[in-house]
Formats: structure tokens, C-alpha cells, sequence
């Protein structure tokens, strides 16, 4: 305690934007990580960074020797396995444009925008016709636009079914959206090599929540046998959904308003909305 006194009589503006930087960096990484697969190769890592400092604690030196050269030597083979995350906190770093920036000066198409998608998947989903849409948040698609067929046109409703219509050139594959541009068709998507997935979803739901964990993005999936509305964000499924929810969960994307809200303002206006029902 006296040792903690006297460190803090030291302590100065620039000590305390030092630690802060750090903080912030930890919590960026951790958010990062959060629902995918590095998440658990991190706790294998502050397992072993324990176990070290206490081999270290207790002067035993060849397992002391053992687990740091471990970890160094497994720094390398972190950034070769987890290549594909390292890229997406880096496109994150690097974009700091929005859904909003992403509209401009049309930022009265929002709620058209989202009409029009929901119009769509509730009659693909009325028809049970398979479907999968990737909604572009601030992370780019680049790579995966480039697999498919470049479109560049407005979000419409009618333009959305077509393409998913079987048997036609472009159903097969992930429509992505940015803003209120649909971008390209028959786009391939990574699968998600979850083994928790449930056994009963398909090659499309798997798409889904595969570029969901390796982006930002919002996926929404329909399924042809049941007709089924799917979403997936940061590798998380949520299934079963209504048009209503499908609604709301585009709106918090697209809303101006909305971008900027606190999780915790977000928590009580739902809360109000439900009340209000």
C-alpha cells in the first residue's frame, strides 16, 4: 500500500494518457476478438502468460524456459493463423466512414431503403425462395464483391427478388448492399467453420454467419425449405425473425440518428417502445 501511495505521488498527466492509451488499446482488441475464434487462443494465451509468472515466482527454470519460448516462438504462427483478423482490425482502423457517410446528401432514402429490402425478403421468405444479403457496415467487401457480378444499382424490392429467382444466372451467390446501392450479385462467401452451428442449416446460413465473423457486416438469410428469416452478426445467428424485427434491426444500421446512440439509450428506448406497444 505504501509502495502504491508513492507510486500515485508521482503520477502525471502524461502517466495518466499513457495508461489510457493502453486501456483503450486492450478494450479495442478485446472487442475485437469478441465472438470469434482468436477469443479462445486469447485465454490459451493469458494462460500461459499465468502459468509462466508463476513458474518464474517459484524459480523453476526449465519450465520458466519452456513456456517463454513458447509464446515467442507462437507469436509467428498467431499471425499466420489469424491472418484474416488482423486484416479486419486494420480495415477497421482504417475506415472511418458510416452507413451514413454512405448516403450523403440522400440521407431521406434511408427509410425507402429499408422498406424495400424488407418488402423483399418478406416475399422471398412468403415464396420460400432461398436468399442470402449482406448489408455493408464500415468494414469493405472488396475481396468478396470482386467473386461476383457488379450491379450498381439502387435498392429496389423487385430488383432484389429477380435476382434471387431460381434457375436464373445470378441466384446463386450473396447480394451485397452499401448504403443504398446494391452492389453485386453472386458474390462467394467464406464458411464459418463453427462447430457449434447447428446441423439443420444449410451452405447459405453457414455463408452468412462466415463473413459475419470476419467483418462487421449484417447477413440475412432465407431459407428455401421453411421460408425462415436468419440474420448473423459477429458470427452470431439470430433466427426465426419477423419482418418487424428484421425492420428494426436494419433501422439501427441505416438511422442517422440512431449510429450514434449509447448502448445503454438504446436498452431504455427499446424498453420505452416495448412498453408503448
Amino acid at each position: 500500500m505504501h509502495n502504491l501511495n508513492n507510486y500515485l505521488a508521482f503520477l502525471n498527466l502524461r502517466d495518466i494518457i499513457d495508461i489510457a492509451i493502453v486501456a483503450i488499446l486492450i478494450y479495442f482488441i478485446l472487442n475485437l476478438i469478441r465472438n470469434t475464434r482468436a477469443e479462445q487462443v486469447f485465454k490459451g494465451i493469458i494462460i500461459l502468460l499465468a502459468f509462466m509468472l508463476i513458474s518464474q515466482f517459484f524459480q523453476l527454470y526449465t519450465v520458466n524456459w519452456i513456456f517463454s519460448k513458447l509464446i515467442t516462438g507462437g507469436l509467428l504462427a498467431l499471425i499466420i493463423v489469424f491472418q484474416p483478423e488482423l486484416r479486419r482490425g486494420l480495415e477497421f482502423l482504417g475506415r472511418t466512414s458510416t452507413i451514413k457517410n454512405n448516403f450523403g446528401p440522400e440521407s431521406d432514402k434511408i427509410p425507402a431503403t429499408v422498406s424495400e429490402i424488407c418488402k423483399a425478403v418478406a416475399s422471398l421468405s412468403r415464396q420460400k425462395i432461398g436468399a442470402l444479403i449482406i448489408i455493408e457496415k464500415k468494414v469493405g467487401l472488396t475481396e468478396i464483391i470482386e467473386t461476383g457480378t457488379a450491379i450498381n444499382g439502387n435498392v429496389s424490392s423487385g430488383l432484389l427478388i429477380n435476382i434471387f429467382i431460381p434457375n436464373t444466372p445470378l441466384h446463386d451467390g450473396a447480394v451485397i448492399i452499401k448504403g443504398n446501392i446494391i452492389l453485386a450479385a453472386a458474390c462467394f462467401l467464406p464458411l464459418s467453420d463453427n462447430k457449434s452451428i447447428s446441423k439443420e442449416l444449410g451452405t447459405r446460413h453457414r455463408a452468412g454467419i462466415g463473413i459475419s465473423e470476419k467483418s462487421d457486416c449484417l447477413s440475412i438469410m432465407v431459407s428455401e425449405e421453411t421460408g425462415s428469416i436468419s440474420t448473423a452478426e459477429d458470427g452470431a445467428i439470430s433466427r426465426y425473425l419477423d419482418i418487424d424485427t428484421l425492420e428494426s434491426k436494419l433501422l439501427e444500421i441505416y438511422s442517422p440518428q440512431l449510429e450514434n446512440e449509447s448502448p445503454l439509450l438504446k436498452k431504455l428506448r427499446k424498453w420505452s417502445e416495448g412498453n408503448e406497444k
